[in-house]
Formats: C-alpha cells, sequence, structure tokens
C-alpha cells in the first residue's frame, strides 16, 4: 500500500501489518466458533438441570432425532418471524436491535471480544522491543495512527491476491458473525461494513497504514458475496448429514475446504467420541518478502492455525436444519461488478494525449431506480513533451438515477467526485467531480449493459477531461429480481 509521506518507514510498516493482520484475523475468526462453543456448553448444562422429558404419541424414539431444535446461540434469519410490513422497507436495519427475534448478545458479545482481542494485540505489539515490533516508541504508536487516519484514504498497491482474496475472505468473517446471529443479509452486510471500515481500516490497520479506498469497498461488498456463499454451503452440506452426492467422502472434502481446522476438530472428536477441540479456525496468507540490499523478494505462502482445547467431556456432533425458507428482501443479487473500454480526452493543460482506457467497477444497484458504486479507469497515455509513456489512473465514487424503470432501457444519470492519479505516484493525485449521463439495457436477470458519458473537472488544478466507455455488468447470484 502507498503511504504518502510515510514511504521511507514502508518495510517496517509491512513487518508490523504482517504482525498485526495474523493475529487479529486468526483471533477475529476464531471468535465465532468459541463463543458458539461456550455458549453450546451452557445449553447443555441448562438441559441437564431439566426434568425429565415423557415421550408421547408426536414424539417418539424413531423421530426423535429428526425433529427440529433451534440452537439459541446460531439462530438463522429465514426462521424468524418478521413484522407484516417488513418487505415494504427492505433497507431498514435490524443490527442494532432484534426486531425480528434475533441473538443480538451473541452479537455483540463476540464484537465486544472482537475489539478487546484486537486492541490487546496492539498493546502486546507496543511492549515489544523496538526491533521486534518496528515502531519508533518516541513519535508514539498513537501518533502514528493519528497521522495514518489524517493521510487517508488513498488509492493502495497492494497484489490483486491481497485485495480480491484475502480482504473478501477477512469481510465474510465479520459477515458471518451476524448472519449466525440470525440476521438477515443487509444487516450483516452493514456489520461487515462498520467492522471493517471502523475497527480494522481505521482502527487496527491504522496503525500500520494509511487507510484504503479499495479495502474499504471491497472488503465488506464482496465479503457479502463469500461470507453468504460459505455460510450456505456449509449449512447445506451439514443438513444432509455431511455428505454431498451421497457421499460422506465428497462432503468431509467440502467440509474441509470450506474450515480446513473445525473439519479437522470434529474429526478428532468423533474419533475419540470426546471433546479434544472445543473450536478451531485457520487462515492462508500471501506474502511478499523484502530480503538483502538489493530489492530482492520470496513470496511465501502461510497456513495459520489456532485452537480451543476441550475439557474431554462427551461429546455428540450437531446437525443443522432449516425447517423452512423464504427469500431475503435484499440479496448478493444486488452486486454488481462491470469491465468494459472507454476512451478519454484530456484537457491541453496535461500535455499528455488521450486514449484508450479500460473500465471497472463495483457497486450495489439498490433498486431499478437507484445505484451506487466506485469506477476505476486505467491507461498508458503518450506525453506530449516527452513522447514517454505515462501511466493514467482515475477512480471515483458514483451514484446514478434511472428513468424509465418498467423498461429493459433505462437512461440514467451520474455524478460523483474521486481522483485523477498519473505514473502511480500519488503525490500527483488531483481531486476531481464528475457528471454525465448513460444508457443501461438489461440483457438478463444477471447481465446488462452500460454506455456513460462523463464530464471531469479537477478544482485544484484546473482541468475538464471527457470520458466515454461501454460496460458489461454482471449481477452476482439471482441477480436483479
Amino acid at each position: 500500500m502507498t503511504i504518502l509521506d510515510l514511504n521511507k518507514h514502508s518495510s517496517k510498516t509491512n513487518n508490523i501489518k504482517h504482525i498485526v493482520l495474523a493475529v487479529s484475523l486468526a483471533i477475529s475468526a476464531i471468535l465465532p466458533s468459541q463463543s458458539l462453543a461456550q455458549d453450546l456448553n451452557q445449553d447443555k448444562q441448562n438441559q441437564e438441570a431439566k426434568p425429565e422429558v415423557t415421550l408421547t404419541a408426536d414424539i417418539t424414539v424413531e423421530n426423535l432425532d429428526e425433529i427440529y431444535r433451534e440452537i439459541a446461540t446460531n439462530t438463522l434469519w429465514e426462521n424468524s418471524t418478521s413484522p407484516a410490513d417488513f418487505y415494504d422497507y427492505p433497507f431498514q436495519l435490524s443490527i442494532f436491535s432484534d426486531a425480528n427475534g434475533e441473538d443480538s448478545d451473541r452479537l455483540w458479545s463476540q464484537t465486544n471480544s472482537i475489539f478487546a482481542y484486537g486492541f490487546g494485540v496492539i498493546g502486546l505489539i507496543a511492549l515489544l522491543p523496538e526491533d521486534i515490533s518496528n515502531w519508533d516508541k518516541e513519535e508514539g504508536i498513537f501518533s502514528k495512527w493519528s497521522d495514518n487516519v489524517k493521510g487517508g484514504p488513498v488509492w493502495d498497491r497492494d497484489t490483486g491476491m491481497l485485495n480480491l482474496v484475502g480482504h473478501p475472505y477477512f469481510g465474510g468473517v465479520y459477515y458471518q458473525v451476524a448472519r449466525k446471529s440470525g440476521y438477515r443479509q443487509w444487516d450483516a452486510f452493514m456489520y461487515s461494513a462498520i467492522m471493517s471500515t471502523f475497527y480494522w481500516e481505521y482502527g487496527i490497520e491504522a496503525f500500520a497504514e494509511v487507510p484504503s479506498i479499495q479495502d474499504l469497498v471491497i472488503t465488506p461488498v464482496l465479503g457479502w458475496a463469500y461470507g453468504e456463499w460459505a455460510f450456505n454451503a456449509e449449512m447445506d452440506i451439514r443438513e444432509e448429514g455431511g455428505t454431498v452426492l451421497g457421499s460422506t467422502m465428497l462432503g468431509n472434502t467440502a467440509l474441509f475446504f470450506l474450515d480446513p481446522v473445525d473439519s479437522m476438530s470434529v474429526g478428532i472428536n468423533n474419533l475419540f467420541g470426546k471433546e479434544i477441540i472445543r473450536a478451531g479456525t485457520g487462515f492462508v496468507r500471501f506474502n511478499k518478502i523484502s530480503y538483502g540490499d538489493t530489492g530482492q523478494t520470496d513470496r511465501q505462502i502461510n497456513f495459520n492455525i489456532s485452537l480451543q482445547f476441550g475439557d474431554g467431556g462427551s461429546y455428540t456432533p450437531s446437525t443443522v436444519k432449516r425447517s423452512s425458507y423464504k427469500n431475503d428482501p435484499i440479496d448478493t443479487g444486488i452486486i454488481g461488478v462491470s469491465y468494459g473500454v472507454g476512451n478519454v480526452v484530456l484537457d491541453d493543460l496535461w500535455d499528455i494525449a488521450g486514449g484508450t482506457t479500460s473500465e471497472y467497477s463495483l457497486g450495489l444497484y439498490f433498486t431499478r431506480q437507484f445505484s451506487s458504486r466506485v469506477t476505476y479507469s486505467k491507461a498508458k497515455l503518450t506525453n506530449n513533451l516527452s513522447a514517454a509513456t505515462d501511466n493514467y489512473e482515475n477512480y471515483s465514487v458514483d451514484s446514478q438515477f434511472y428513468f424509465n424503470t418498467d423498461s429493459d432501457f433505462r437512461p440514467y444519470l451520474t455524478a460523483g467526485f474521486g481522483e485523477t492519479l498519473w505514473r502511480r505516484d500519488i503525490d500527483t493525485k488531483r481531486f476531481q467531480v464528475n457528471a454525465g449521463a448513460g444508457l443501461h439495457y438489461k440483457l438478463n436477470n444477471n447481465f446488462a449493459l452500460q454506455l456513460d458519458w462523463r464530464f471531469y473537472h479537477s478544482t485544484n488544478a484546473n482541468t475538464s477531461d471527457h470520458n466515454t466507455s461501454l460496460r458489461l455488468v454482471y449481477l452476482l447470484g439471482n441477480g436483479e429480481r
């Protein structure tokens, strides 16, 4: 990640980031299963204290295992009862309450633990010698945090593997904390957005790096997509008794890749018939390590494991069943990604010829009338003075308002703000605002074409640019309803 005036400390910063990221992510990921195991143990004790249940004609020895029993610490929004007007206001939030029977106590208990453990890591690193932590004690860690927060957010230079794999995984961890506490997708997404923004980007990671524009968007949005997929994949497999296509081997393989350590823990407990391991989690991290004095780098792949041992008591594997299913009013179908090509015409003040651009976007298509997205353009353009090739980048946060919403052809207005960047150098960034118009054509529920024209004006460089682009938009999941 590029760090304004802190570039000279980049090697120190990378080391800190690796320490903080590894420990914090491992702790954050383990908390859901840790809390679940503790609550299940308490639930078991409560059940032992209850009087013996007499079986009736409706409850027999033969059908006892088939009866669905709700697990208090792993509730499902699909099984809750919503108010009659709930679908009239699909974007209403329950994340700060339990209006639909969500387990808010479990959610906020885990949230408190995440914050306590995460900032405990910061405190531990602060106590380490400077040659290990690489933190300048004279500067002060909170002074560094304050400088990084004031310096951002910036367009970072992290690798695609970290931005498109690592951060969505991290966002998915947060997402499932809320989802497995009985909250629906929109609430779980908002929880992930809050946690990834204020706990991670402007919290833990800000002690090491300036907050990142991409991470603020990618972590919760693609984390939603990954988290919901992982949540349902695991639920489906466990509902089928841990089998895939009737095969236990395929089921165990799938569960292993969804959560390797938890799968191994269950296998060990089943082998001994005792709770040897109460909870576990793991994650894969990709590092680029510098060494030597001539800029050599080495790529490393780390597999991190965290385990909590049980008390050795009796163990009975639990199953999860969905007694009913209802459509979530807001699901991953509103997430849209796009790729296309464009043409940029630049102001003469730049002394750079325009040319063809590559266009990318990631956004939320809330309704047929409104959407919001992060748009990124890049190109290699010719400098009129030196005839050399300059790297051109433009990124902005845009919103679109659509007309003629009942038709597949929907004209729209778009406006937003962002920055223009030259030669991948953060010091060349220029703030700009944009406005324009376009046409959205729905091909089917998942695909659409967008043709738009935007006018960019830089308020501090006093330049005016134009961009015309054609993009193919893909909506995830079931797409547009």
